[in-house]
């Protein structure tokens, strides 16, 4: 077996802990310009946050998360996670501001932050460890897959050497990393990019599946024959020979992932949670 996120949280706070998604209205280099435009070719319209709470007030969107689940984990503790789009892209003093906006209320054990590993100044990374300093910090990395090849071909926008170079930076720092890999990329192996997430440092992995929505380049694909989705049977082998590489001590804090269902082209087994989890559950216990 593996360590759940579960487990890891119930070790380092003693309870269940929950992560309250939240957008800082952030947006991405990869879509206005600056690295390129449209970003990633899976990438929804709301920067892979559907499930994020909405509003230029980030106190109250932790209320409003906090309000919607808290009944689902009674004595737990809550983490901030700012989860669409890139969350260190913007200036010093925006980011400062939404951070310690976010760390502020008593139930906010902890902080999330998912972002590219190319948007990381040494100013943000100095924020990232003073905060880290009240309360933990834990910064998400979109590696997806460590060819550069079909990084490429996904338009993600920067070298992996650059993603080694970031979890370095953050490690030496004290900054907990987790990185996020896709299962089901055209032509990848998701066990190389494991093997190469845990040789790079990091702390903990989200595994998703590759999802086709609606108004994105990769349903563009797919509708010409070029991706192919993955059956849940498929998926379940991958991913139990990805987990498969991981030393103990790396957290799995997702075993697959969600899409809007309204957006969802394929596969449409992906539509009922539940179920693939409890499928995936199961096939990983054996």
């Amino acid at each position: 077996m593996y360590k759940t996120a579960n487990d890891y949280y119930k070790e380092k706070y003693g309870c269940k802990v929950y992560k309250l998604s939240i957008d800082g209205g952030f947006t991405c280099p990869n879509r206005d310009g600056t690295v390129s435009t449209g970003g990633c070719i899976f990438c929804s319209a709301l920067g892979s946050g559907e499930f994020a709470e909405r509003g230029t007030n980030i106190s109250e969107q932790l209320e409003r998360a906090k309000n919607r689940v808290e009944g689902k984990i009674k004595n737990g503790k809550y983490i901030a996670y700012f989860q669409s789009f890139t969350n260190t892209y913007a200036s010093y003093d925006s980011l400062r501001k939404l951070f310690f906006e976010a760390i502020t209320p008593d139930y906010i054990v902890g902080l999330n932050i998912a972002t590219r590993p190319d948007c990381l100044p040494e100013s943000t990374v100095e924020l990232l460890k003073e905060l880290n300093r009240i309360k933990p910090v834990t910064i998400e990395l979109g590696l997806q897959t460590w060819d550069d090849n079909i990084a490429e071909y996904i338009n993600r926008g920067y070298k992996t050497e650059v993603y080694k170079r970031a979890v370095s930076r953050l490690k030496k720092e004290g900054l907990e990393v987790i990185t996020h890999i896709i299962i089901g990329l055209p032509f990848d192996d998701p066990v190389k990019t494991t093997e190469f997430a845990v040789e790079s440092g990091t702390n903990g992995v989200k595994f998703h599946l590759l999802h086709i929505l609606k108004n994105t380049k990769l349903a563009e694909e797919y509708e010409n024959g070029r991706v192919e989705a993955l059956s849940l049977e498929e998926y379940a082998g991958i991913l139990s020979d990805c987990i498969s590489v991981l030393p103990k001590e790396i957290v799995v804090h997702r075993i697959t992932g969600d899409g809007a269902k309204k957006d969802l082209i394929a596969p449409l087994w992906s539509a009922d949670k539940k179920k693939t989890l409890n499928y995936l559950n199961k096939y990983l216990r054996t």
